[in-house]
């Protein structure tokens, strides 16, 4: 557990991050920030004001069309399209802050590495070190097939291809050291080429030939993200991930999550235990009563197909075939697994029905909610951080930028008060604030 509780705030850019029909809502301003840099911007100023790490781009990159075997459920509820590409974003709230982390989601599906280090490397160098890669192996069958790639390859194969992926990222990135970067004025030379090492990769599944496009940065490599949570996936993440990011609806399953990660952690040889992050939605107001209509409010403008087609897209099974108030089983799946399990599985470690899944789902994609007053936000937070031992949380926003607006006004100063959030950054760079 870290002296500190590490905050970052989960964004997407779409019409709305994970209340579905946010968008709906009049307090809600992302809609209209999605033509506009100066939205980003003051999301930006308002996380650096609350001293948080940093934001953490998640990223549905083509539209889920799982749920009745149709795109039209995600269309005409605005639920995951449209599909606005987040890597703009790091830019555009960099060049606003000093500060503030970046993570942004990119999956080894759809893309390559060498395109994935040049456009995350040149990024980070551009900010000088204030961005994170969070890597998804893209559980999405609509991603696969937006991209050409026909059949969705089987879960535990994505990450064996993603395991070549990130071996080529590192060649590209270990290829050409610091001290290869002459920059002689006099002799006219800009780099020394003995000591660049071309890539030459070939695997199972990718192959590379190159030289690493981006200049190393002084800074290091982008921070490097992982939210896999099936038995593959933390494999994945304890192969090459510095954070962990996770979603558990509730205390004990984090807890339980925790030690399980610690387990892998240790037979993968870590000396450290992993640095952990569950995501976490606060619905802030004066009085607690205000806190739960808001978040009723919120809930019911939501149908339940738009919560389904979401859901059916990340659990990849179409769940119209399903009686919504019969309890739910886990079902094989070749998408989330993780997800799958977090969601289906309640409290007292009994199953839920699908109703009861997606009134979780509606607002949050699994991720529980602290409702209330900002002392008892505050309260919460501290006692989930404490007795799950993770190193911090996510934050998942209702609607924006009122959501972070409250949290920041008026629940960071009381986690300063208390002693358990930072005042001031430690660091100039993402990872520097993210291991203070």
């Amino acid at each position: 557990m870290a002296n500190k509780i590490h905050l970052m705030q989960m964004l997407i850019h779409t019409a709305c991050t994970h209340t579905l029909l946010g968008w709906a809502d009049p307090r809600d301003e992302q809609l209209d920030g999605l033509q506009d840099f100066a939205y980003w911007q003051g999301l930006a100023r308002t996380l650096e004001r609350g001293c948080f790490d940093g934001v953490f781009f998640a990223d549905s990159p083509a539209t889920h069309a799982v749920y009745k075997s149709s795109v039209v459920p995600s269309v005409q509820y605005g639920a995951s399209w449209p599909n606005h590409d987040p890597m703009p974003l790091v830019a555009i709230m960099a060049a606003a802050t000093k500060h503030l982390g970046i993570g942004v989601t990119l999956s080894t599906t759809g893309t390559t590495p060498y395109l994935a280090t040049r456009r995350l490397s040149t990024l980070n160098y551009l900010s000088r070190g204030r961005v994170g890669w969070n890597i998804v192996s893209g559980f999405s069958m609509a991603e696969h097939m937006a991209n050409g790639m026909g059949a969705q390859m089987p879960h535990d194969e994505r990450y064996d291809q993603a395991d070549e992926f990130m071996a080529i990222c590192h060649e590209l990135w270990n290829s050409v050291p610091r001290d290869a970067i002459l920059k002689n004025a006099a002799t006219g030379q800009f780099a020394d080429p003995a000591k660049i090492r071309q890539v030459d990769f070939k695997g199972k599944y990718l192959s590379c030939k190159a030289v690493a496009p981006v200049l190393p940065s002084e800074y290091g490599l982008p921070v490097l993200f992982q939210a896999g949570s099936s038995g593959r996936g933390m494999k994945f993440a304890m192969d090459h991930a510095e954070i962990i990011f996770a979603i558990q609806g509730h205390v004990p399953g984090m807890i339980k999550s925790m030690e399980q990660l610690r387990t892998a952690a240790k037979e993968h040889g870590k000396s450290e235990a992993p640095k952990v992050l569950y995501g976490l939605q606060p619905i802030v107001r004066s009085t607690d009563a205000q806190a739960r209509a808001r978040m009723d409010e919120l809930k019911e403008r939501i149908p339940l197909e738009a919560i389904l087609a979401r859901l059916s897209g990340v659990f990849g099974v179409d769940l119209s075939q399903f009686d919504p108030d019969r309890p739910m089983k886990e079902m094989e799946t070749q998408a989330s697994r993780g997800l799958m399990a977090a969601t289906l599985s309640g409290a007292d470690g009994g199953t839920v029905t699908l109703r009861q899944a997606a009134a979780q789902w509606a607002l949050s994609v699994a991720i529980p909610q602290v409702v209330g007053t900002p002392e008892h936000v505050a309260a919460e937070i501290e006692r989930m951080w404490r007795e799950t031992g993770c190193y911090g949380f996510n934050l998942s926003p209702t609607t924006n930028p009122d959501s972070v607006d409250d949290f920041v006004d008026q629940v960071v100063p009381i986690l300063q008060k208390r002693g358990v959030y930072r005042t001031e950054y430690e660091g100039e760079t993402f990872r520097q604030n993210l291991m203070a």
